[in-house]
């Protein structure tokens, strides 16, 4: 039975990434496997897949499907992040510069080392207690700075949230995927703090060790000092709110025209006084609809097959 379950997690580990046509090297389905630590057990459950032509290996990769290109893609997609790191890395410590962001780290398709000719570099940003509508206000002012030298797509801030509640509160594979593939760059301490509450993603992913980091604190500079010190009262606490009423106010009137984005999404954002993150009742409720289905019919291919083996034996 223990055997059984091995082989449906390593599955599911599977159809999750397939849905985004990505196919995992070994180690990579061992990291998110959520009911077994023994590789050797791992292993055999794999070769067991592969024997009965459940799961495929090209090159150096697994997959739900025996298909080159997807492993092509992989592939290019792998190398193409490897040149925007560079980049991603220079955007975060710029991004770590302004008032009240105490920690950045790359996020999205960039954060599992994969990057298409269309690819942003997406950003997860902490702030300080209470500032997180300044911090986002003055950002998002600089990134419509950086459309007039089309460098907008490296500067993709979508996801805050502050230092007095980094609790991620919708806790499911998708979440659980993102915090433990996130990469942080700047704000070491404060990524130790997000870890260690955030700590529920063992239950996903056992297997997966996040918790302290050695990246180096953020950039400092005179002005985010100045303008830190002129804010600590309560005229940033009023502009905190002003700013955070004013863009729920834009983003709800977006919602409801139905104003979709550059990629053909609904545009949509879930705010709050400590959080401003995409709304999860958008891509992130798709995304986990579609799993439920993939695995449905996943499981019950399997179990068909399963049977069909018992009764020839």
């Amino acid at each position: 039975m223990k055997y059984f379950t091995i082989k449906k997690d390593i599955l599911a580990t599977l159809a999750y990434f397939n849905m985004f046509e990505y196919p995992l090297r070994k180690n990579e389905i061992f990291g998110f496997l959520g009911h077994c630590d023994d590789y050797r057990e791992f292993e055999g459950a794999l070769r067991n897949l592969l024997e009965d032509s459940l799961v495929f290996k090209i090159g150096d990769f697994y997959s739900l499907h025996n298909n080159y290109k997807i492993a092509a893609r992989r592939y290019r997609g792998n190398e193409n992040a490897r040149r925007m790191l560079g980049k991603a890395k220079r955007g975060a410590t710029i991004i770590s510069a302004f008032p009240f962001v105490r920690a950045v780290g790359i996020s999205g398709s960039l954060s599992k080392l994969y990057a298409d000719e269309n690819s942003d570099i997406d950003y997860f940003v902490i702030t300080t207690a209470n500032r997180l509508w300044i911090a986002r206000t003055l950002l998002h002012i600089f990134k419509k700075l950086t459309f007039l030298f089309n460098k907008q797509h490296y500067f993709c801030m979508n996801y805050f949230i502050d230092d007095v509640e980094p609790d991620i509160l919708e806790k499911n594979i998708y979440t659980a995927t993102e915090i433990v593939t996130l990469l942080p760059i700047r704000g070491g301490n404060i990524f130790d703090k997000f870890y260690k509450v955030n700590n529920w993603t063992q239950t996903f992913f056992p297997n997966k060790n996040i918790g302290t980091t050695t990246v180096p604190p953020p950039w400092k500079n005179w002005l985010k000092y100045l303008i830190e010190k002129i804010l600590d009262n309560r005229l940033g606490d009023s502009l905190d709110n002003f700013l955070m009423n004013l863009t729920a106010r834009s983003w709800d009137k977006k919602t409801m025209t139905n104003k979709l984005d550059s990629k053909g999404m609904l545009l949509g954002m879930h705010t709050g006084k400590h959080f401003s993150k995409p709304n999860p009742a958008f891509f992130q409720k798709k995304i986990l609809q579609r799993y439920e289905k993939s695995l449905s019919e996943l499981f019950g291919k399997y179990e068909i097959s399963r049977s069909y083996q018992t009764k020839g034996k």
